[in-house]
């Protein structure tokens, strides 16, 4: 804790804004052409623990377990395994880029500075529309888990003599919804240290099932053979598209590691805490993720069947209930849906920040009522917050159509989030690698370009995989995925929207900063790094050549 206090107090030492930010931190932003709004409340410690806290690992396993169960154990253990290893490249990618340009609306400025200048305004638009509507969905899909969790618990209560309608469940997840709008709103000032908080409930609860489960089960437990080698296909798919549907539940549960890079803006030293709190979430879930599935894989009933079409509408409620029976389930169901709510909480803020930063560059319909930063509240984005909140109130209308509809919201935030996350590595690559000026956190030359191009081919095999109807060829309408649905309008919806009217407006990331308000630091910071700010080249040229230090080290010019 002292070094955190240390380091939270040097984030404001010497702040130039308001206490708000070092001047380092400051100057760094000032290069990519913003002035520091928020403030940086954030640690090293903490930026991991808003990505660690919104992925909360176990929830999400047992959100996640019906597309894992139906390709049995070697679905749930490998299909983790070799999935997380893929999104651990992605996060290596997205680390090489967070720490060179820290922003919190990194993902589209990133795409703005390296694509070709014919593409870049389109692309930078449909990121900041896929990743802001990404985000929300999975606002969505983690409220709407927790609607299903909590209502799990009165069903166990009740022996399962109850079953909630599709109304109860939209009631349970609006109240949810607004209760992280509240508390996003009225605790920021405190926001950081609770993610240390979420953390440790987090673990408390990973560590309660993987020693209650074997204990409970020690009589029925499968063996090692069953856990490491049996495959299972209760779907219509051949079976090695089975395994790979499975790679769902790791693409989901391990999809929040860009938090760290919106959060960006509210962390001290942020080119090194951004790349540490990607991969430090990413490397702590793959391998907590792991232990679990082995443990899940060790304690489940064999009849996989029982399991997915449990009484109780969770098939974690049914793996707690043969294992620990009603009072152990109705314990760690309750600590489950308890850590399912703090994840809500954490990703309403960083999809608040993302869509503050998409509005600060006027791209966002109403941008000028989402803009202002609200002082009195803690130099948050207050009217986002509450954006975030009413768009997921109506997104999670779906819950009333059908279960299949309120399942596209899981697959909204993977499709969305990986055409966000893979496009601006993709435009690195392609066109603006000579542009790329490495931070801190750098995989090197050797290694940098192909661990991109994996991560692209990756992103792209999961967007494809996270359309594809769970059940088997020749779906339903009360079976169908409506991802492609949903993503296909968002995206076709973003590109019209470019080309019909905001090509006439918008260019992309806008510059904040003011010129007078700049120290003579961050002025030489922003001359080396290339950033052209009317008024500000002939005053920053006449300080270079009146001190005889050199020119700047020089990447292309940033169009904004």
């Amino acid at each position: 804790m002292a070094t955190q206090d240390q380091e939270r107090k040097a984030s404001t030492a010497s702040a130039p804004n308001d206490g708000l930010a070092s001047e380092d931190d400051a100057a760094i932003l000032a290069k990519l052409g913003y002035k520091q709004e928020l403030r940086r409340n954030f640690t090293m410690i903490e930026v991991f623990g808003i990505s660690f806290s919104i992925m909360g690992l176990l929830p999400s396993i047992a959100s996640t377990l019906s597309y894992t169960i139906p390709a049995g154990p070697v679905g749930m253990v490998w299909g983790w395994f070799l999935a997380s290893g893929f999104i651990f490249v992605v996060g290596l990618a997205m680390a090489d880029l967070g720490s060179a340009m820290p922003t919190s609306g990194g993902l589209y400025w990133w795409t703005h500075f390296f694509s070709s200048p014919k593409t870049r305004n389109p692309l930078c638009f449909l990121v900041g529309y896929s990743n802001t509507l990404g985000l929300v969905g999975g606002l969505c899909s983690v409220d709407y888990a927790f609607a299903l969790m909590f209502l799990s618990v009165i069903v166990v209560a009740r022996d399962g003599n109850w079953t909630p309608s599709n109304g109860i469940i939209y009631v349970t997840f609006l109240a949810c919804v607004c209760c992280h709008g509240i508390l996003a709103s009225t605790m920021s000032r405190i926001m950081g240290k609770l993610q240390t908080v979420f953390v440790v409930a987090n673990l408390i609860l990973i560590f309660a099932t993987i020693i209650a489960l074997p204990i409970g089960a020690r009589h029925n437990r499968n063996d090692g053979h069953y856990i490491f080698a049996q495959t299972e296909n209760s779907t219509t798919w051949p079976t090695g598209w089975a395994f790979m549907l499975a790679w769902l539940s790791p693409i989901w549960t391990i999809g929040a590691f860009d938090s760290c890079v919106h959060m960006s803006e509210e962390a001290a030293n942020a080119t090194k805490a951004v790349p540490f709190g990607i991969l430090l979430s990413i490397g702590s879930c793959w391998f907590f993720g792991f232990i679990i599935v082995i443990v899940l894989a060790a304690c489940i009933n064999p009849d996989l069947s029982s399991v997915t079409g449990s009484k109780f509408g969770q098939p974690m409620a049914q793996i707690y209930f043969d294992a620990i029976g009603k009072h152990g389930t109705l314990g760690l169901m309750s600590l489950l849906f308890i850590v399912q709510f703090l994840m809500g909480l954490s990703i309403l803020v960083a999809s608040s920040r993302q869509a503050w930063a998409f509005s600060r560059d006027g791209a966002l319909p109403f941008s000028r009522i989402f803009r202002p930063i609200s002082q009195k509240f803690g130099y948050i984005p207050l009217r986002t917050i509450w954006g975030c909140v009413c768009l997921a109130a109506i997104l999670g209308l779906l819950a009333l159509i059908a279960p299949a509809a309120a399942q596209a919201l899981f697959s909204l935030a993977v499709a969305g989030n990986n055409l966000a996350w893979g496009i601006p590595i993709f435009a690195r690559v392609v066109w603006g690698q000579s542009k790329f000026k490495p931070g801190p956190f750098y995989t090197g030359d050797r290694f940098s370009v192909p661990i991109a191009w994996v991560a692209i081919a990756f992103l792209a095999f999961g967007t494809v995989l996270s359309m594809f109807p769970v059940g088997g060829p020749g779906p339903t309408p009360q079976n169908m995925n409506y991802t492609v649905v949903i993503n296909s309008a968002v995206w076709l919806g973003a590109l019209a929207y470019y080309y019909i009217d905001a090509r006439k407006w918008f260019t992309g990331p806008k510059i904040t900063i003011d010129t007078d308000d700049l120290t003579e630091a961050q002025q030489q910071a922003i001359a080396e790094d290339g950033l052209e700010i009317k008024g500000l080249d002939d005053v920053v040229h006449a300080k270079v050549s009146g001190d005889g230090s050199g020119s700047g080290s020089g990447s292309d010019a940033k169009a904004v």
